[in-house]
């Protein structure tokens, strides 16, 4: 089924392409079709299922902090918060805890739930644990290189000040239309760059991974 995904403003990643007031992207599957203008594709696809996104369609993002996110905390149940609260568990409160394999697996699950709700699509860094790993593969979550320890405290938001990273610093992989290209994208409740580089990633509102929408807050 053809899905066109619209936004009010379209940010490519790609630094040859302007952004684009009113852009869209048609997604065929779990491939992009075409990128470019609403009504361009629309004219090209009538038949195509649209969705309506406020704010700014970016490319996902990649969160630098696998390892110390997923393998090196714990993120607790909601049923869990009266005892050990709602923010990730770390050194010695981990070590403490001494979760089973089992429960790291869901924490992992847990925690690739609150990357997707901050645009993630991809993680860098070694996970060793099976249980990790099968989370964030379920998940459609690559896996990237890590050549360098990341600047900053572990943060869920990838665009987290303490790393001073840009957007085009965090962008996985361009929007294209290319042959194969996953139709891998986020979208943030924020006008522009410039906004969404102020408020974080945390005003992410939908992530789609391969054409598939795993995260949507309203």
């Amino acid at each position: 089924m053809l899905t066109i995904h619209t936004a009010d403003l379209l940010l490519t990643g790609d630094p040859r392409h302007p952004p684009v007031p009113g852009g869209a992207v048609l997604v065929d599957g779990r491939t992009i079709a075409a990128v470019g203008p609403y009504e361009e594709l629309t004219e090209a696809s009538p038949t195509a299922r649209v969705r309506r996104w406020p704010g700014l369609l970016t490319p996902g993002l990649l969160n630098p902090y696998g390892p110390e996110l997923l393998e090196h905390a714990y993120h607790p149940d909601p049923r869990e918060a009266d005892e050990l609260g709602t923010e990730p568990l770390t050194g010695e409160a981990l070590a403490a805890l001494a979760p089973t394999d089992a429960r790291r697996g869901a924490s992992a699950r847990r925690g690739v739930q609150r990357m997707l709700a901050h645009g993630t699509v991809a993680v860098a860094g070694d996970l060793w644990r099976p249980a990790v790993l099968d989370a964030v593969r379920r998940a459609g979550l690559t896996v990237e290189e890590r050549v360098a320890d990341p600047a900053g405290a572990p943060s869920l938001d990838p665009l987290a000040r303490d790393g001073g990273r840009s957007l085009r610093e965090a962008i996985v992989t361009p929007l294209a239309p290319v042959p194969g290209a996953a139709a891998t994208f986020a979208v943030f409740d924020a006008p522009d760059e410039a906004a969404l580089t102020t408020r974080g990633a945390s005003c992410c509102t939908a992530t789609v991974i391969d054409g598939r929408l795993l995260y949507r807050s309203r």
